[in-house]
């Protein structure tokens, strides 16, 4: 008996006009959402980033201290590329993230900032698939993320986020983790496939000290999008798991 076909992905919805992504580390983004915000701002939606770290613990070669400003630097510029201005780095140690009331609130404190439609962070789950295990930052930020969210629409909740002039914001419908296990969701990147491309080929000090198959933002970008691609009917695509928060 031959393997049943994996189920289709849904198209995402665009009827929001901002959004908020809230990550890791430089480069997360680029390993497969760069190329959908591409096709977002386009349309004239506004996208903020938001880092968690400086991801200056992931260059071996590079102590800490001096590569932070250079994956700073490379996340801005790849940010650019995709039409992102905005950028913002909460400075939390690379590697070492800690799911907890400090993280949220920064969290919170950058939802009440930007006030986006929709909330953008990457897989939270345990694993890529249920083969390869996730990164402990990613999975921290991500479930940060969800919770500061709905911190963010309570003002006694972080009531110190108030006394900074940021007044509570529910208007957050929907968090999307992108590349997760659990996607359901797809938006097209066709036209915006090369635009993602270069937005991860700008993380350069970062690539060439990876190695790997994840070092050729070509080939890594190719196959994901195809794949996805392949259950929304499009050439290319980027996966999401859809969190809805209201209605």
């Amino acid at each position: 008996m031959s393997d049943q076909p994996p189920t289709p992905y849904q198209h995402l919805r665009e009827d929001w006009q901002s959004a908020l992504a809230v990550v890791a580390h430089p480069d997360d983004m680029e390993y497969g959402a760069a190329a959908a915000v591409a096709r977002w701002t386009s349309q004239g939606k506004r996208i903020g980033y938001v880092m968690v770290t400086s991801g200056e613990a992931g260059i071996d070669s590079l102590a800490p201290e001096r590569c932070r400003p250079v994956r700073e630097a490379e996340q801005i510029a790849s940010a650019a590329l995709v039409g992102v201005d905005d950028v913002d780095f909460l400075g939390h140690p690379d590697g070492v993230v800690e799911y907890g009331i400090g993280l949220r609130r920064d969290i919170a404190r950058a939802v009440r900032k930007y006030r986006p439609d929709i909330v953008i962070t990457t897989n939270f789950r345990d694993t890529y698939g249920g083969v390869v295990p996730n990164q402990a930052d990613h999975i921290a930020v991500g479930r940060a993320a969800l919770d500061a969210v709905r911190d963010a629409g309570n003002r006694w909740i972080f009531p110190e986020l108030g006394d900074e002039g940021l007044a509570p914001w529910n208007g957050v419908r929907e968090v999307w983790a992108a590349a997760s296990p659990e996607a359901r969701h797809a938006v097209d990147t066709t036209d915006f496939h090369d635009r993602g491309v270069a937005s991860l080929m700008a993380h350069r000090a970062y690539l060439e000290a990876l190695g790997g198959e994840m070092s050729d933002p070509e080939e890594f970008l190719e196959s994901a999008g195809r794949a996805a691609g392949s259950r929304l009917g499009t050439r290319y695509a980027s996966p999401f798991e859809v969190i809805p928060l209201r209605p």
